[in-house]
């Protein structure tokens, strides 16, 4: 294989290579940096690159290779987002507002690197996380790789548009109201939301009140449970701790998942939201795709309290955007629309603060309801193809926070309540653009989400399908 092929193979792939003295990791960084060099400028997916130092963490990986060392990830190039700690950087968060250095790298970091991973760089977001969309007034446009015109999504979009441009073997995101699954869904990748407490963010007890979970952005499935079996885990001092899962990522990756009852819903989290044909149309495919791969497929729309449950959602989004801003070290130097949604939070009264966190457990166990009758519930990731570079830059913060809240109305109930929830690729618009489906599962069951999109990925891969020429589909 070719190393700009390798580039595209994804974690499990690479690190194969490397194990198997088909490619040095020093050659296999090189030519990722290279790729940086030549198509970044276009993309915009990364704030900083390391590439002296990644250079030399490949040579130490050959280094440890030589002398008979094996580790999962030994040389495999992988990008992480702004907002996950790097020991001797400011954690900027999209902003130019942070300038301390962290004094240590962050769990998921110092993991990565245990696992014999070179970080490769650092990835961008929008400020503060705030939007659906990688874009800001002074770092400009993240765009994705499949054209060069629209969005790769946020606000892991650097970390999405990395991966799907063969950037980095992987990319770590986070997510707090689809963040992970969004960019996912957008740039044809698989991005799995996984339990709440399953990925320790230390140095963070929690980020934004339990709403953010971190995990990875990859090419396959497999490659995802590569990359998270070495993430998982708490840390003392983690507010959140999941339950262990019943087998190994990987091991779950490559098990057949039986048959299993699956349910189908296409109603929007509130009223008057609409639904493009073409997101309808890859459900309803996905769903027959599933029936024919031999499982229960039924139609399931259960009401969510979705009036109550996402103004709730809304109060506790405007008050950590609040808090947000307010923590960083030079506030002012957030760009004026984030400022703007901060101010919204600002103001809200105290008791709507207190009201709209005081019900995830009743909201939890409503939610999860579903999951007596079903074991996985399918839903679109998205309610329309994606969005274009600078689509929303005219409106006001209300008319562009309520466009957000649409465009991503199946993804947010699952931050609230924790459980796992996938964008799975699933097809293509009328103008060659990725579209996906959300997979949610039970509590604490990353498992029956990998075998069953394993499964799909299967019967319909995506991952072999790259941008060509960075805006045109192959």
């Amino acid at each position: 294989m070719e190393l700009t092929e390798l580039c595209f193979a994804g974690v499990a792939r690479q690190a194969h290579a490397v194990r198997s003295g088909e490619v040095t990791a020093r050659e296999l960084v090189a030519e990722h940096l290279g790729r940086i060099e030549r198509v970044d400028p276009q993309l915009n997916a990364f704030r900083l690159v390391f590439a002296e130092k990644a250079l030399a963490e490949a040579e130490a990986a050959d280094a440890r290779r030589a002398a008979g060392e094996d580790l999962p990830l030994l040389g495999v190039p992988i990008a992480v987002k702004e907002d996950i700690a790097l020991q001797g950087l400011p954690t900027t968060k999209g902003t130019n507002a942070a300038r301390t250095p962290e004094p240590a790298d962050s769990a998921i970091v110092a993991r990565l690197r245990e696992a014999g991973a070179v970080i490769i760089g650092r990835t961008r977001m929008p400020e503060l996380g705030l939007w659906p969309y990688t874009e800001s007034g002074w770092a400009g446009p993240t765009r994705n790789p499949w054209s060069l015109t629209h969005s790769p999504g946020g606000s892991s979009g650097g970390s999405a548009a990395a991966v799907a441009a063969g950037l980095a073997a992987a990319a770590i995101g986070t997510d707090g109201a689809g963040s992970i699954r969004i960019p996912s869904a957008v740039t044809g990748l698989f991005g799995l939301k996984p339990q709440r407490g399953r990925i320790s963010l230390a140095p963070e007890r929690e980020m934004w009140g339990g709403l953010v979970v971190a995990g990875p952005i990859t090419r396959t499935v497999m490659d995802w449970a590569l990359v998270a079996d070495q993430l998982r885990g708490a840390v003392p001092g983690d507010a959140h701790v999941a339950h262990p899962p019943r087998t190994s990522f990987t091991e779950a990756a490559r098990t057949d998942p039986g048959r299993l009852r699956i349910g189908v819903s296409l109603r929007p989290w509130g009223p008057g939201i609409p639904l493009a044909d073409e997101v309808r149309d890859v459900v309803q495919d996905t769903a027959a795709l599933l029936t024919d791969l031999g499982h229960d497929v039924v139609r399931l729309d259960p009401p969510m309290r979705d009036v109550t449950a996402s103004t709730q959602f809304a109060a506790r989004y405007l008050h950590n955007a609040y808090l947000a801003r307010t923590g960083m070290e030079l506030p002012d130097l957030v760009e004026s629309r984030t400022r703007a949604v901060g101010e919204l939070g600002r103001r809200l009264p105290r008791a709507a603060v207190r009201w709209a966190a005081k019900d995830d457990a009743d909201l939890t166990a409503y939610a999860n309801r579903i999951f007596t009758s079903i074991d996985v519930l399918l839903t679109p990731a998205l309610t329309r193809a994606p969005i274009r570079v600078g689509e929303w830059d005219g409106r006001n913060v209300v008319s562009a926070l309520l466009a957000a809240a649409h465009y991503t109305t199946f993804l947010p109930l699952w931050n609230i309540v924790g459980n796992p929830a996938a964008a799975v690729p699933a097809g293509r618009t009328s103008t060659g653009l990725p579209l996906a489906v959300q997979l949610v599962g039970r509590q604490h069951d990353e498992c029956t989400l990998l075998s069953v999109s394993a499964q799909l990925e299967r019967a319909r891969p995506w991952a072999d399908r790259t941008p060509s020429g960075l805006g045109h589909a192959k």
